[in-house]
């Protein structure tokens, strides 16, 4: 089975949590009109009036204070335009997403909500949601997701002399590392600000980190000033380790006490403002030097098609379950069966590391004990009938402890490099305000 690296799409996550949970009907919605044009994209007063919904929605049920509604307004159209410009810059550099891909996505988050894709079409759509827009804004986010593996993830590059210093820094850490747990405010800057607008982002950036200190909810600023991706998460960064994080922000908050707020931080994309909500002892610094759990497992992959629909395979598998289950050869069913290019091993994926596979996937199997045999597993791969056969405790090795270090640093870097890159989209992005 491939192990791909996993993209967090949020902005699904958002939007279809909204569109299935909204309990009130939608607003009386005014005559439609052109609110924005971003290159040669328009944003209208409707989009923008259910953008908004959307993350009012969101916000109550994470309990953040809603900003006032002019603020609220401005952030969500920002984030439509950063939206609208990420999608163009991937479809001039020739990316596409066909309706098969589409489908098959939409079908993965109808599932992952328990819903059949004909009824998550009725619920979007009973919730007031244009589906076609729906489907679009969908298919824009897959886009952008592959735009940012082309332009940022695969652009990072850790040579070897890069992990030989890490782990040089690594042995003479302190025995103890540090996860935190942070929310960010980022005010942006242009390339090429002048310094009249540099000054007036500093300043502006003291005003939140002031009424942050007076006691303002942090998640509410972030809501109605933060420029950063999450700022509709209220700025949630959630745990991470010290060494995935940007050295600005470990240096920042490292003698910060839970519930204290930075100073506005200076990088290359702006003023930084980190609030610490939480800190806790991590894995010692050095990495590799505990033991971890390993898990020895194999399994049969069927891919639903149009052949073979997925209730077909869910119940193929779930017949060789009690083949298997009645003393049938496990290894000896992979091989006829499983269409993974682990089949001529019998399905045997060796020794996974907690993180090698896919979550849904990791899942089942740290549910399951050595022999046991897994009910039938969807993710993205396909259909999956998994066999733990045995698990060890034992030190990394030398090689993944070196794979570690490399991961951690690629971690690091793409943060840093992300941020630059959404700005630089952002700036070249011919964009026409029109709200009267």
């Amino acid at each position: 089975m491939s192990l791909p690296h996993r993209l967090t799409c949020a902005f699904v996550a958002m939007l279809l949590t909204a569109a299935v949970h909204a309990q009130a009907p939608s607003a009386p919605r005014e005559l439609d009109r052109v609110i924005a044009v971003v290159n040669t994209d328009i944003i209208t007063v409707n989009e923008l009036a259910m953008r908004q919904r959307t993350v009012e929605q969101q916000l109550r049920r994470q309990r953040i204070d809603l900003p006032p509604p002019d603020v609220l307004r401005r952030q969500v159209l920002e984030r439509l335009i950063m939206d609208r410009a990420l999608a163009q810059a991937a479809r001039d550099q020739g990316l596409r997403v066909d309706d098969a891909q589409l489908d098959r996505a939409l079908a993965r988050i109808a599932e992952q909500n328990r819903l059949t894709p004909s009824q998550l079409r009725t619920q979007i759509e009973r919730d007031g949601m244009n589906y076609v827009r729906f489907r679009e804004d969908i298919r824009d986010e897959i886009l952008v997701s592959r735009l940012r593996e082309r332009e940022v993830d695969a652009k990072v590059v850790i040579s070897e002399a890069d992990v030989d210093a890490w782990l040089a820094d690594q042995g003479t850490a302190e025995p103890s590392a540090v996860e935190y747990n942070l929310s960010q405010i980022l005010l942006r800057i242009p390339e090429g600000a002048s310094p009249e607008q540099i000054e007036r982002q500093r300043l502006r950036a003291e005003e939140v980190v002031r009424q942050a200190q007076r006691g303002a909810e942090f998640a509410r600023l972030a809501a109605a000033f933060s420029d950063a991706p999450d700022a509709m998460s209220g700025g949630a960064i959630g745990f991470r380790p010290a060494d995935r994080l940007p050295q600005l922000y470990v240096d920042a908050v490292a003698s910060l006490k839970p519930g204290e707020v930075t100073p506005p931080l200076r990088s290359p994309n702006g003023f930084h403002i980190l609030k610490l909500v939480d800190r806790r002892a991590s894995v010692p610094g050095k990495i590799g030097s505990e033991p971890v759990v390993q898990t020895r497992a194999r399994h049969i992959l069927i891919r639903p098609s149009e052949l073979v629909p997925e209730g077909e395979v869910m119940r193929r598998l779930r017949d060789l379950r009690d083949r298997v289950r009645g003393g049938a050869d496990f290894a000896e069913l992979a091989r006829q069966y499983s269409s993974d290019g682990s089949a001529g091993r019998g399905g045997d994926l060796g020794w996974v590391y907690p993180g090698d596979t896919v979550p849904d996937f990791e899942r089942a199997m740290a549910a399951l004990q050595p022999g046991q045999v897994s009910d039938p597993v969807r993710t993205e791969f396909g259909v999956h009938l998994i066999q733990v056969l045995e698990r060890r405790t034992d030190s990394a090795s030398p090689e993944r402890v070196r794979q570690a270090a490399r991961q951690a640093l690629r971690e690091r870097r793409i943060e840093e490099a992300l941020q630059d890159w959404l700005r630089q989209v952002r700036d070249r992005a011919y964009v026409e305000y029109r709200d009267q």
